[in-house]
């Protein structure tokens, strides 16, 4: 009985966890309801995995009501590949955040916090489900809205002005997004995906269909940072509370990456060339822009919090550029770049979080020698850089193989040595972490500290862990990442 109602449970969790966290009014007693909230979120996320592997394309009706008049939620191999992702960041985080939220969070916010935290969970696992353009919207909203909370709990000032500018950003991309979805449903008088698409085979003209795709594509883009639409996220990534930006980083701009996918591939049937708009084109313009110039930028930060920043830019074109090339290994190479690198930049915002905690800064010329009394925070920190870079061994080189065979099969030789040169510059802005924290004397604030917890440094080591394990053994998330990858392209006509 409970197995049949796993789409709705897997939102029902976060989403009544909110509610007593914000009840409980007591930070220990939120915390705890957080932890248990996310572990039970991820559990489901598994045992729906699970279903979807075994039986195939899950559909949940809500109240029963058909497609036509209610909300349906749909999981396949994509969303199933999705929720799994954001099930094991959120529980992780949640262990994580315990030392740093009491560290980064005036006491009488801390229960509100863990309520934000979980809403947004909820509200992402809800866009990731859903089979409903405009419910999709709802759910965008409740993250963002619980997002720009989470940034603005913190005691940095400019945390403040960085969720305003969040804010003001993410409110524009859900006006496109939302007349997007509009257009659509006047052409096609549905709001459900999969009749959406249905209606649009038999659609006359592409002139309605090309001002939709237009406006979803900009709001959306937004949402997931896409160059040059990512002003907004250095400065949310930099001033959120250490426990907010893993979440953030981690899942978020993935969710956001997903919904877009779902669009181009399921809605617009594969049209990533419509009418005279080359969009595959542009895309690939604009992912290279982000490998390239956001990764540059990187290099110049001192703040190591604003350099993963630019650095999530840049991996972001590495996901986006494999959904440019529209064949199944690229697909396949940026829906697994999109994993790991959630994972890998997970551990990366950790360790800066234990590094904060312990020196109160993140500046990069105050950290040297930081790895001789935080070793294994350090070495974390390293470990996820090495994939970031796609050091063989590492999670992030079995995905940009992926991404560069796909450039290979797409008849693209020059992109494949664009992919491999990109590289090279997160050399550079890793190589500037290692040298400054591993082969320096230690700072005033470096030899005033003492390595992380140990309920830090387990999450954290969790990640950075199967950084080298899926590097060693991709079998996993290669798999779903390509079950993913065929259940899109099968969607084209």
């Amino acid at each position: 009985m409970i197995a049949t109602h796993l789409p709705v449970l897997l939102i029902l969790a976060p989403l009544l966890g909110a509610i007593l966290a914000a009840l409980s009014r007591n930070g220990v007693a939120a915390w705890l309801i957080g932890l248990v909230a996310s572990a039970l979120t991820a559990a489901v996320a598994f045992a729906l995995l699970w279903r979807v592997q075994a039986e195939g394309v899950i559909s949940y009706r809500i109240g029963g009501w058909a497609p036509e008049l209610g909300i349906e939620y749909r999981v396949d191999a994509v969303n199933a590949f999705i929720v799994v992702l954001v099930g094991i960041v959120a529980v992780l985080t949640m262990i994580f955040a315990r030392r740093s939220v009491l560290a980064e969070i005036i006491p009488e916010r801390v229960a509100s916090f863990y309520t934000m935290m979980l809403l947004c969970i909820a509200g992402l696992l809800g866009i990731a489900v859903t089979g409903d353009a405009f419910n999709a919207f709802v759910f965008l909203e409740i993250s963002s809205l619980s997002t720009y909370t989470l940034i603005a709990l913190g005691r940095d000032r400019r945390a403040l002005v960085a969720a305003y500018q969040y804010l003001i950003v993410g409110t524009i991309g859900a006006t496109f997004y939302v007349i997007g979805v509009g257009l659509i449903y006047l052409v096609t008088g549905t709001l459900n995906l999969g009749l959406i698409v249905e209606r649009l085979a038999s659609l006359q003209s592409s002139r309605g269909l090309i001002v939709a795709e237009a406006f979803i594509v900009i709001g959306i883009g937004l949402k997931l940072a896409l160059f040059p639409l990512h002003a907004w996220l250095p400065n949310a990534y930099a001033y959120a509370p250490s426990s907010a930006a893993v979440l953030l980083a981690s899942t978020a701009t993935k969710v956001a990456i997903y919904l877009l996918a779902r669009f181009l591939f399921t809605v617009f049937g594969g049209h990533i060339d419509v009418g005279s708009i080359a969009f595959g084109s542009l895309l690939i313009g604009l992912s290279l822009a982000a490998m390239f110039l956001a990764s540059a930028a990187a290099v110049v930060q001192n703040d190591i919090k604003r350099l993963l920043a630019f650095s999530s830019v840049g991996q972001i074109g590495y996901i986006t550029l494999g959904l440019a090339l529209a064949n199944p290994t690229g697909i396949t190479g940026g829906l697994l770049h999109l994993f790991n690198h959630a994972l890998m930049k997970g551990a990366a915002f950790m360790a800066m979080g234990a590094i904060v905690l312990r020196t109160g800064t993140a500046k990069l010329d105050e950290l040297a020698g930081i790895g001789r009394v935080m070793p294994w925070t350090a070495a974390a920190l390293t470990i996820a850089g090495l994939g970031l870079i796609g050091v063989p061994g590492t999670s992030g080189f079995v995905s940009k193989y992926y991404l560069i065979l796909g450039a290979l099969e797409a008849g693209h030789g020059w992109l494949a040595i664009l992919i491999v040169a990109s590289s090279f510059i997160a050399v550079l802005y890793v190589g500037r972490i290692v040298e400054v924290v591993w082969f320096r004397e230690p700072a005033a604030a470096a030899r005033e500290a003492s390595e992380a917890p140990l309920e830090m440094l387990l999450p954290m080591w969790g990640l950075a862990g199967v950084t080298i394990w899926f590097g060693v053994h991709a079998e996993w998330p290669a798999g779903l990442a390509s079950a993913a990858a065929d259940t899109l392209l099968r969607m084209v006509p």
